[in-house]
């Protein structure tokens, strides 16, 4: 890519610092990124009638010749009102602008102009209120064409943005060089660069739309099939630490249940990946409650008993102690040790568990941020295991990896995305699906009401502590807004523990606490000292507490799909039937519908699908942590055709040039690289 096009927006004319900080906002930092703010939207101004065929209340454009000079009149301080008559052959229209005098130098006495706007007045005398205009011998900008509509924002006019747009278009048109093959451009009948970009922008017509959308999502789609692969290619080459073959017999028989085929299929998986040279990298994503615990105690086992040491971190402390108790309960029948490392540990705690490390005195090490610390140092680290993928980065990932030489790598993920979707986009990566639940596991029973069935509901939960379980009570915010009507968590919890739940412990968590202080309540709801945790999405990844049988989501429009799936995943985690209510006072549309789903089905892949379908693709791959780019123009859910064509084409061009070094490839390099500049990869890609 030319360096011109990474230059920033103030290297162009009429762009300062003041603007730049507007389409900052905007994601707008570059030239490229502003040739690449493509619209959301566009209006259609090729409908041209004559006047005496337009309609009372219709939108259109309207050819007339200007009949008599512009009369601006003066109504009162600062209101002037500048009256116009335009004619055709078919009749009349009177025009009317509002403290726009200027049109008095811009509107000529027996030139005619294209005027665009909405009919009103009568059939008899047809008005219209001041209207975009242009000459008709000049070329169409404003009228008689489609009119892209962008996203904005305060302070940044439409026809500004768009005017930036055009004029970076024109002053670098020849250093959009196009990064498609020729070869692949021709079998895919794709439009050159240039072309896409000038009537994404600005286009001629509806095929010249439709021409340049096809090239820029495959485009976009290929650059980012390009970028997924050579991180694959590039963590496989890693040669990793080969592990001989165990036997994992001992470790299922002790168990006090069977694993499920899913469950053995992602060991088998994985454990295959230990006996090779290449580093494993693999992908566990499993529902919520679908066993990935035992399957991470599998394959930790397995590289133990291979004589290796191994990683587990977890994002929070309370998931790393529940992941030691776990561990311990799986390891203790094979001798294997494993040990906790925190930031509450005292110093003499973490540094006798640090010498015991190094020395090769612990097998399985569970830990969190704690452990990417310089001074950890494993004795021969050859598995990291890491907990919820989604919220850890790749360099926290690479730091911990960094501790071994190559060790293998295995991340969980509780966040199910569609499974073509999953597969496609990791390529042939390595990605097991635990798409079945443990026998014994009752599906949570979902309600979705409203404010009428507030006291039966409030009941039903008293009705559960009285049993002596536990309740979740969900809000989407911890302090009160005036703009929107939500649940707030402190004021919310107050209320409930002087009324609907009086003479129970109910206790509060939110984001703003401080950890320590949000471990100590969650530790407490573990154990049974507090009955109602009252709670913004903090608990959306907890800890596991089978005695939790009702889950409440307030204002439950508020979160996406898979969200309050993944909320209600914090139920039904014992051999009790467990409860999710989700209360919200707009039942109608897309709310309706995905509200319907969630009662319908408990599978989290079925419900990943469903979001997709109703919301887009969204957040779904977790934060930008995750390091997975921004898609300007495709569609993950729309353009999954598109995406398995592109990831195709672009297998097909890192099999015949896997550095992309050859010239015709150079571009497409540099694009890539500009496409994922933004995320944690740095230098991965030179």
């Amino acid at each position: 890519m030319q360096e011109h096009l990474l230059a920033p927006v103030t290297s162009l004319s009429g762009v300062g610092e003041k603007r730049a900080q507007l389409l900052e906002k905007l994601g707008i930092k570059t030239i490229f990124d502003l040739i690449e703010y493509y619209p959301r939207a566009y209006e259609d101004r090729t409908q041209v009638k004559s006047i005496g065929k337009t309609e009372l209340g219709e939108t259109v454009c309207v050819e007339g010749t200007v009949a008599s000079p512009v009369n601006t009149r003066l109504i009162r301080k600062g209101l002037t009102i500048s009256k116009v008559r335009v004619v055709d052959d078919t009749g009349s229209l009177s025009i009317t602008f509002f403290n726009q005098s200027f049109v008095e130098n811009q509107l000529k006495v027996g030139e005619t102009y294209c005027f665009y706007g909405k009919i009103e007045g009568n059939l008899l005398r047809r008005e219209m209120n001041t209207p975009v205009f242009e000459p008709i011998g000049a070329s169409p900008l404003k009228t008689r064409r489609l009119i892209p509509i962008y996203p904005l924002t305060a302070g940044l006019p439409a026809h500004q943005l768009s005017g930036y747009i055009r004029r970076a278009l024109a002053v670098y048109n020849d250093e959009l060089t196009d990064p498609i093959p020729t070869e692949i451009r021709a079998r895919e009948t794709l439009a050159f660069a240039r072309f896409a970009y000038e009537n994404i922008h600005y286009p001629m017509d509806e095929k010249a739309l439709e021409l340049a959308k096809k090239r820029l999502i495959f485009e976009e789609l290929f650059l980012l099939s390009i970028g997924l692969l050579k991180l694959k290619s590039r963590k496989n080459d890693k040669n990793g630490l080969k592990m001989g073959k165990i036997d994992l017999n001992p470790f299922f028989n002790a168990l006090p249940y069977t694993l499920t085929n899913a469950q053995l299929r992602a060991v088998h998986d994985a454990t295959e990946d230990l006996q090779k040279s290449a580093s494993m990298n693999r992908l566990v994503q499993g529902d919520v409650g679908s066993g990935k615990t035992v399957v991470a105690a599998a394959c930790a086992y397995f590289a133990c008993k291979s004589g290796f040491q191994t990683a587990l971190m977890a994002p929070t402390e309370i998931l790393a102690e529940q992941h030691l108790k776990s561990m311990q309960e799986f390891m203790a029948p094979h001798g294997i040790s494993v040990e906790l490392l925190t930031g509450s540990m005292t110093a003499a705690q973490k540094r006798k568990c640090k010498e015991r490390l190094a020395r090769g005195e612990i097998d399985l090490l569970i830990g969190t941020h704690a452990i990417l610390t310089d001074d950890v140092e494993f004795s021969r680290l050859g598995l990291v295991i890491t907990d919820e993928q989604h919220r850890f980065g790749v360099r926290q990932r690479a730091a911990l990896t960094a501790k071994g030489e190559n060790p293998h790598l295995l991340v969980m993920s509780a966040t199910p995305i569609p499974r073509t979707l999953a597969l496609i986009l990791y390529g042939d990566l390595e990605v097991s699906i635990i798409d079945e639940l443990p026998p014994g596991r009752k599906p949570v029973s979902t309600y979705a009401v409203d404010d009428t069935k507030r006291d039966r509901a409030y009941g039903f939960v008293r009705a559960r502590l009285e049993e002596g379980r536990q309740a979740y009570i969900v809000c989407p915010l911890v302090e009160e807004s005036d703009a929107m009507e939500l649940k707030s968590v402190e004021n919310f919890t107050k209320q409930l523990a002087e009324t609907k739940f009086y003479g129970y412990k109910v206790a509060m968590l939110h984001g703003k606490m401080k950890g320590k202080e949000k471990d100590a309540i969650m530790r407490a709801f573990a154990n049974g000292e507090i009955q109602v945790l009252v709670s913004t999405t903090v608990i959306e990844v907890g800890v596991n507490v089978p005695n939790a049988t009702v889950m409440v989501v307030e204002n439950a429009e508020r979160f996406g799909l898979s969200q309050l799936h993944q909320l209600r995943g914090r139920v039904g985690r014992g051999s009790e039937q467990s409860y999710c209510i989700l209360f919200s006072e707009i039942r109608t549309g897309i709310t309706r519908d995905r509200l319907r789903v969630l009662c319908k089905t408990n599978d989290g892949f079925v419900i990943s699908e469903e979001d997709m379908r109703l919301r887009g693709p969204g957040d779904l791959f977790g934060t930008r942590q995750h390091g997975f780019p921004d898609l300007k123009i495709a569609d993950l859910v729309r353009d999954l055709d598109v995406l398995r064509t592109a990831q195709a084409a672009a297998k097909e061009i890192l099999q015949k040039d896997p550095t992309l070094s050859d010239k015709e490839h150079l571009e497409l390099k540099s694009r890539m690289q500009n496409l994922f500049r933004q995320e944690e990869y740095g230098d991965s890609f030179n």
